[in-house]
């Protein structure tokens, strides 16, 4: 089968207070190493799926060489240097041919339909996002051809402005570009973010053993 194209999640080695500092800050370092943990295992096994080349890309890149993240099916890889944009535009400069698209390991929301619907947008566009509630975006694909883009220099990371500097970074382009949007979806930031994330898989959970008993 033909992949769709190459799905490209970006972590931290999961090491205890080098995680979700702005999190820890506001939960605790234990209960913050707890959620990255458990998140990046979710996700890992939620998204893996045969449409699409799996890589996981890491940093610092010495966890790569000591497997430091367990999971079985993606490619792991190192992040390299420079910001993040810099870090995101790597492997959309070096992977195998075909569509890349990018996703972080904090959004608990994602699944393989979101995956898929990416990939389906960037038959019909250079480029997809998905945005975030805080103003940045918790996906960004290209479909790399007929040129590559590079849309991440000078964007204001981890603030309200990110998506909206990297869409004029992108229309700044002398081609005229297509850009699609996914829906948006929230990562897990800070307290409010973790407490709300929490009750939505109590209630899951509740609902599953209601259903279960009726």
């Amino acid at each position: 089968m033909k992949k769709l194209g190459h799905l490209v999640l970006m972590a931290k080695e999961p090491r205890m207070g080098l995680v979700k500092s702005r999190l820890a800050s506001e939960i605790g370092i234990i209960n913050a190493w707890n959620f990255y943990r458990f998140n990046l295992a979710r996700i890992t096994n939620r998204l893996l799926d045969d449409r699409w080349h799996c890589w996981l890309t890491i940093t610092p890149d010495s966890a790569v060489k000591k497997r430091a993240i367990k999971t079985g099916g993606w490619k792991q890889i190192a992040q390299g240097t420079g910001d993040l944009g810099q870090r995101m535009l790597a492997p959309m400069q070096t992977l195998p041919p075909g569509p890349v698209v990018i996703i972080g390991s904090d959004i608990p929301g994602i699944n393989k339909q979101h995956i898929n619907d990416a990939f389906r947008l960037l038959g019909k566009a250079d480029m997809v996002f998905g945005p975030s509630g805080d103003g940045g975006y918790w996906l960004v694909g290209q479909k790399r051809r007929p040129v590559l883009l590079n849309p991440f220099n000078n964007v204001r990371w981890s603030s309200e402005n990110a998506l909206d500097d990297t869409l004029a970074n992108a229309l700044a382009s002398p081609r005229n570009l297509r850009i699609n949007f996914l829906n948006t979806l929230n990562d897990i930031d800070c307290g409010q973010d973790y407490f709300s994330f929490k009750r939505g898989i109590s209630s899951t959970k509740l609902h599953g053993l209601n259903r279960e008993s009726s």
